[in-house]
């Protein structure tokens, strides 16, 4: 049976990613959300994994978070399991 992309090996560390990047930037879970315009419960969830992250909701969270999509990206692809 295939594993469900939410668990997949190569998500697992984009939860804690994601949670670094809001601290890195000084933001609470509410301040991320109203600059995302989602609820706080889509920031905690999407940070405890317990829900994904599309790639276009990734760029949109670099952003807020005051960091280029790009350089994001490339840091989930330095530390990504191989």
């Amino acid at each position: 049976m295939p594993v469900r992309a939410l668990h997949h090996r190569d998500y697992r560390m984009i939860p804690a990613l994601l949670r670094e990047f809001r601290e890195t930037a000084g933001l609470t879970q509410r301040q991320l959300a109203d600059a995302l315009k989602v609820a706080q419960q889509t920031v905690h969830a999407s940070e405890s994994g317990s829900r994904r992250v599309d790639i276009a909701e990734f760029c949109r969270w670099a952003e807020a978070c005051n960091l280029d999509p790009h350089d994001a990206l490339d840091e989930y692809l330095a530390h990504r399991p191989r």
